[in-house]
């Protein structure tokens, strides 16, 4: 990024002046050698966003921001209603709810050591993964009603895990306001055979071992330990998520000049909150992210019962659940006052304080795990919500490494093949139906995730608790 249309702010903040039509300046949190790394289209993304109607305090860009569509990934903004605030479905992005969740267990290293190979195997035989992967659930049009209503307490209430399970997840395991009617019938169908899948891209499923504590006494407070052995799965609301933000920027794009909106890029579609559009977009987002609560949820169920057969006696159990890609109703502080607030976060992720009444009683006091996921083959983080951060980012942090490179170029750049044999002479055993999937998410086509969250914790948007290693990945 080209530094002059930047002025330094802090140590690891970056300022795009408010200029022209922009209502607000825009932030960039990272050091000299990731804004190096960034591309210019993140600046100018990120000036756009603050010219919306209606945006608060700033536009914020986190340290693993890249290009994206309409915002860039990486970005945060929050709107007010009642100052003509807009919701935006480029904002949200075309996986909805898209987040991550990290499972504790009473194993160890060595444990996985003895059945490493078969516990692999398994996995990728129990957890469909891939483009158009489909699972051996099928919804009816009541069934599919109930899920897009109930999220993670409807797939509790059919069997897919524990109540326990709901605690831990952000809203609880259900966002209340969803609209299931509003669903189009090919956002429904397309999702009939997806749930309990990962899907492509950079979703997986990863068994990891613990290799660092950071903070000893938040990671005893989050069942953490040297050694002990985690499961991250990373997905999100599958095909009904894409095909949402795929109607919804269309219809967006069209009503933009009756709603009275001059948008400065045509992939910023958005709608007054106030409107009809944007009660509705709001409604089936809400849908959207009960969508993936869901799958999630199924998902742990199905890797729970593959872990089961190996290990019927170890404890499995959920530390966290929190989206990267969301737009909620939030009340934040703004220049002394607090305020209703849409915050947008796209690629970032909600980074609650001690304190917080959103956060289950047990964690209220600790601040909320914040699931920082890596590249295929190197580390991933948990950190944990900053009080700081309210002021700083509007309680918002990284969601993970950041690319890069495009998938495009990292397929010209390495085969699966030689991904995964590079991984597995390091210990780490990758499972995927498409060896192309493997080259396009390659290390190497990935920022160093080590250094964002060491940004992230400088900034005061998040600390570090513990590093993970991965051991086996099922990648879509």
């Amino acid at each position: 990024m080209d530094r002059s249309l930047l002025e330094k702010a802090g140590p690891f903040s970056w300022c795009i002046p408010q200029t022209g039509s922009m209502r607000v300046p825009a932030v960039i949190f990272a050091d000299g050698a990731l804004i190096d790394e960034m591309d210019d289209k993140v600046q100018q993304q990120l000036s756009n966003v603050a010219r919306l109607p209606g945006i608060a305090k700033a536009a914020f860009a986190m340290p693993d921001a890249h290009w994206g569509y309409g915002f860039p990934i990486g970005g945060v903004a929050a709107f007010d209603p009642k100052q003509g605030g807009v919701v935006s479905a480029g904002g949200v992005g075309f996986d909805i709810s898209c987040g991550v969740r990290l499972l504790t267990t009473t194993l160890t290293t060595l444990d996985i050591a003895q059945v490493n190979e078969a516990l692999a195997h398994e996995l990728s035989r129990g957890i469909p993964a891939g483009i158009g992967s489909r699972g051996r659930i099928v919804l009816d049009d009541d069934e599919m009603t109930q899920m897009l209503l109930g999220g993670a307490r409807w797939a509790v209430e059919q069997g897919y895990g524990r109540h326990a399970d709901l605690d831990r997840i952000e809203e609880r395991g259900v966002m209340s306001g969803a609209e299931p009617n509003d669903v189009s019938e090919k956002a429904r169908e397309r999702q009939r055979h997806e749930m309990g899948t990962l899907g492509s891209g950079n979703h997986y499923l990863e068994v990891q071992r613990v290799d660092h504590i950071f903070d000893a006494d938040v990671g005893r407070a989050f069942d953490l330990s040297m050694d002990q052995v985690v499961v991250m799965i990373h997905c999100g609301s599958r095909g009904l998520g894409h095909q949402v933000g795929t109607e919804y920027l269309r219809e967006m794009a069209l009503a933009a000049e009756e709603c009275g909106l001059s948008l400065p890029d045509r992939e910023l579609a958005c709608a007054p909150i106030e409107s009809e559009l944007g009660k509705r977009y709001l409604g089936v987002m809400r849908a959207g992210i009960n969508c993936a609560f869901a799958n999630r949820q199924i998902l742990t169920h199905l890797a729970r019962r593959v872990f089961e057969r190996f290990f019927p006696n170890a404890d499995i159990d959920l530390l966290y659940d929190v989206s990267h890609n969301t737009c909620k109703e939030e009340r934040h502080e703004i220049d002394g006052q607090m305020r209703e607030l849409f915050v947008h976060r796209k690629g970032a992720t909600r980074a609650f304080g001690p304190g917080s009444r959103d956060l289950p009683m047990d964690l209220a006091g600790v601040g909320q795990p914040v699931l920082i996921g890596g590249s295929m083959g190197t580390e991933s983080y948990v950190l944990v919500g900053d009080k700081r951060s309210e002021q700083v980012a509007l309680s918002s942090a990284c969601h993970g490494a950041g690319r890069s490179m495009s998938r495009h170029q990292a397929a010209r750049t390495w085969t699966g093949g030689s991904v995964k044999q590079e991984l597995a002479e390091r210990g780490i055993i990758i499972k995927s139906p498409s060896k192309r999937g493997i080259a396009e998410e390659a290390p190497g086509a990935y920022k160093d995730v080590g250094r964002i969250v060491r940004v992230a914790e400088d900034a005061g948007l998040a600390r570090r608790v513990a590093r993970l290693k991965p051991m086996i990945c099922i990648k879509g």
